[in-house]
């Protein structure tokens, strides 16, 4: 619960806007006061006031009247205190219970996240350009991934091997229309898999649904406009977060939206078309094969047409991109849509003498997706050292290595997802039988995926090795730092269990600043493994238990133990992510701890997936500018915008904004901040060295607070020798080392939580509010805030 604030210096109404951080909370529990009332903004994100500081800040009937600001209703001293006022952001993340499936987008975000973690460059425009293209083509083949394991599901495992098996078949009341003993209309291999491309047809046109939903709700927030006139003190060079469409992707959203979806239509097609015209060749002089060969060549016209789409223009952020691309947008998809429904037409064509058999051939599908994503991984990875070296940075997480290092991530996570499924599925249509193995009633998923599951158990050898080493590490630092513990609490007598404790959660902390080294190694491993598992399938064509059985035993047991364990482990990945999801959806506490997940991955625009959960920043930057412009201009005060964790990183991002005559009546407070931890390491391109320190001369006065126990949080690093330092020193956690008068019981440690709770933060927070220079009468008397809504309702 905030402390009341102590009154600054008289200058005029203040305004404190409170932004909280991940995780999310209630305006109650900002606020410190039961009843609050929501003064703008909706269900989703809003800004809230107590009751009793609805009209705070009313301005006087009289605007010649020297009293100041009237207060709440009723009172009869003018308020020098600021007004508190919390931004309820937390149902962008972990609103309703469907946002519990974007767990299900977890890969899409990740790539979406190595688009801005390009390395901070001079120059190299067309660098940074194929560093952007190169992302946006791993994004599209986790879509043509996600489509094409959906079709091995649905098209090979379902309807092409159980349905025309009948050992498999037997026992499945629901193949019984399409199982190829019934011999009805549907047991016709083409028609089995027209019917059963529904599947992943619907599945991408759920994706284009829903993509298409957020991006009216998020994309389509405007920010706020510019002045009419430039205003002199406005820099030549803006910030990357400052410029007026960087919070404005409408327009790409939408056309990679279109060629993503474009993209999912066009490999169910080629699934069907494909499996088709392959049996049509052998058919000679059948007219159905000119209709094939046809079919296919529009097909990869199609998919040079979406290639081009996706690589030819990135975001646009020095404007505001008003236009869309409507014939792409409309034309691109519906032709696919159309190609499909000719592809299914063609696969349903009768051919009484077909019959099912063996695999489709998804081994080639799955291969060249998987040998493709390792060319552009390795892309990035050549690109990214040459922008590093143009401004290079000691602080720069994996020395611009970073983005590679996360789409590979991505693209594991994609293969784990995918195979999981196919390996599930296959297990349980096969019962009793291993597919793959003799004496299944199916050849079960394509080899690629086995082996690419059997690469697991490996890399968890080498997550292990690697987490026992960092375990090793952050025990010898607690006792290193049980020393400075005791030094920071003086004439404390000595409690080694409790200096133990604190020492070792300062060391846990301080595990956050190992994330890169855990990264590399973790991506290094998996591209190795995984090429290793794309030559060994192509190589011998068979599972690494068959594979090997004629090797000697000690490496045929490793094999086989391998595969075993690696199926079990990809397929229990895959029903942890769907539990995990189910539980969401009914469970809150479930929800919002998924949201935690969402606050720091979904940051950022989507620049590189259209179907990537949707980035509340486009809703809550604009909210955050709109609120501080507007309060500004209409009662001339000053104000503090204070953030916690994540909202941090959100009120300097809504800073960055706002033009600079109202950046200089703006205070800047922030605690628990992973601005320069996380993101000025990760994204040094929007939140590098040169970018804070731009901040930190854009606003009046910035102050920020941090603890050694803070896993998330730490110091910005921003000094000058002609204002204070942005930092203060470290708080002291716990505020108590021992029991004493105040603290008759031992104070927690708190770590990333409760920084309103160290008397420093009234400190700062009054000081800020000094600093600032004191109010102006506005040049008109506008309307007084008033609640939302007819009835001035209360959330408490």
């Amino acid at each position: 619960m905030p402390r009341v604030t102590p009154s600054p210096g008289d200058g005029g109404p203040a305004l404190e806007l409170l932004v909280h951080g991940v995780g999310g909370t209630t305006p109650q529990e900002m606020l410190g006061d039961p009843r609050t009332v929501r003064v703008t903004g909706d269900e989703t994100a809003a800004m809230y006031r107590r009751a009793d500081d609805v009209e705070a800040d009313v301005p006087p009937a009289d605007p010649d009247d020297p009293e100041g600001y009237a207060g709440s209703e009723g009172a009869e001293e003018p308020r020098d205190r600021p007004v508190p006022e919390a931004y309820v952001w937390c149902n962008l993340t972990s609103g309703n219970g469907a946002r519990a499936l974007w767990l299900l987008l977890l890969p899409f975000m990740v790539a979406n996240l190595a688009h801005w973690m390009r390395p901070n460059t001079r120059g190299l425009r067309k660098t940074v350009r194929i560093y952007g293209v190169l992302v946006r083509l791993v994004a599209l083949s986790l879509t043509v991934l996600l489509v094409a394991a959906a079709c091995e599901v649905a098209l090979d495992l379902t309807a092409w091997q159980c349905a025309g098996s009948a050992d498999c078949s037997r026992d499945k009341s629901w193949l019984g229309f399409v199982s190829a003993t019934q011999d009805g209309w549907w047991a016709q291999p083409g028609r089995r898999l027209a019917l059963a491309a529904l599947v992943p047809a619907a599945l991408t046109g759920l994706l284009w649904y829903l993509s298409n939903r957020t991006w009216s709700a998020y994309e389509s927030q405007r920010p706020l406009p510019p002045g009419a006139e430039p205003d002199p003190d406005e820099p030549t060079e803006r910030p990357a977060l400052g410029l007026p469409g960087f919070w404005y992707g409408r327009r790409l959203v939408s056309r990679l939206r279109a060629a993503h979806t474009a993209a999912g239509f066009l490999t169910v097609a080629a699934a069907l078309a494909g499996t088709g015209a392959r049996y049509d060749r052998h058919a000679s002089g059948s007219l159905l094969e000119t209709f094939g060969w046809v079919i296919e060549a529009s097909l990869a016209a199609g998919a040079v047409v979406v290639v081009w789409v996706v690589c030819r223009r990135g975001r646009s952020e020095t404007r505001l991109d008003l236009k869309l691309d409507r014939a792409v947008v409309t034309l691109l998809p519906g032709s696919a849509l159309a190609q499909l429904v000719l592809s299914m037409l063609y696969a349903a064509w009768s051919r009484p003498g077909w019959e099912s058999g063996g695999r489709l051939p998804g081994d080639f599908t799955f291969g060249v997706i998987a040998l493709a994503q390792g060319a552009l991984v390795v892309g990035l990875a050549a690109v990214a050292p040459v922008m590093y070296r143009r401004a290079p940075d000691a602080r720069t997480a994996m020395r611009g290595f970073g983005g590679p290092a996360v789409a590979m991530l991505a693209c594991s996570l994609g293969g784990v997802m995918t195979g999981g499924v196919a390996q599930r599925v296959g297990d349980w249509l096969d019962g009793p039988g291993t597919p793959g193995e003799q004496g299944g009633s199916i050849e079960g998923p394509p080899v690629l995926l086995t082996w690419q599951a059997s690469a697991i158990p490996p890399l968890l050898l080498v997550l292990l090795a690697l987490g026992a080493v960092l375990a090793v590490r952050t025990w010898r630092a607690g006792r290193a730092l049980a020393a400075q513990v005791e030094a920071d609490y003086p004439g404390e007598d000595p409690d080694w269990v409790r200096t133990r404790r604190i020492a070792r959660t300062r060391a846990r902390a301080a595990l956050t600043d190992s994330a890169p080294s855990i990264l590399g190694v973790t991506s290094a491993a998996t591209l190795l493994l995984g090429a290793a598992a794309l030559v060994g399938a192509r190589a011998t064509g068979q599972v690494p238990g068959r594979a090997a059985a004629e090797a000697p035993a000690y490496i045929a047991s490793m094999a086989q133990t391998a595969q075993a364990l690696g199926s079990w482990m990809i397929g229990f990945g895959f029903i942890l992510f769907v539990t995990w999801g189910r539980r969401a959806y009914r469970d809150p506490a479930a929800r919002r701890t998924i949201g935690i997940l969402w606050d720091v991955g979904t940051f950022w625009p989507r620049a590189a997936h259209p179907f990537a959960p949707p980035c509340y920043a486009e809703r809550a930057v604009p909210d955050l500018t709109w609120r501080m412009a507007t309060w500004t201009d209409r009662t001339g005060g000053r104000l503090v915008i204070s953030g916690h964790s994540q909202g941090s990183v959100l009120a300097a991002a809504a800073v960055w904004q706002l033009p600079p005559r109202t950046r200089r009546r703006v205070a800047l407070l922030t605690y628990g901040s992973p601005m320069e931890r996380l993101y000025g390491r990760w994204f040094p391109q929007y939140f590098g060295p040169a970018c804070l320190d731009g901040l930190r001369q854009d606003v009046h006065c910035w102050r920020n607070l941090w603890r050694p126990t803070d896993p998330i949080g730490g110091p910005v690093r921003v000094t000058g020798a002609t204002q204070p330092a942005v930092d203060r020193a470290a708080l002291k956690d716990p505020l108590a080392y021992g029991r004493t008068r105040e603290q008759p019981l031992p104070a927690p440690v708190l770590g990333h939580s409760e920084y309103q709770a160290d008397p420093a933060f009234d400190q700062e927070r009054t000081a800020l509010l000094d600093r600032l220079p004191p109010s102006v009468l506005p040049r008109q008397r506008p309307e007084a805030v008033r609640p939302q809504g007819s009835s001035g309702r209360s959330s408490g």
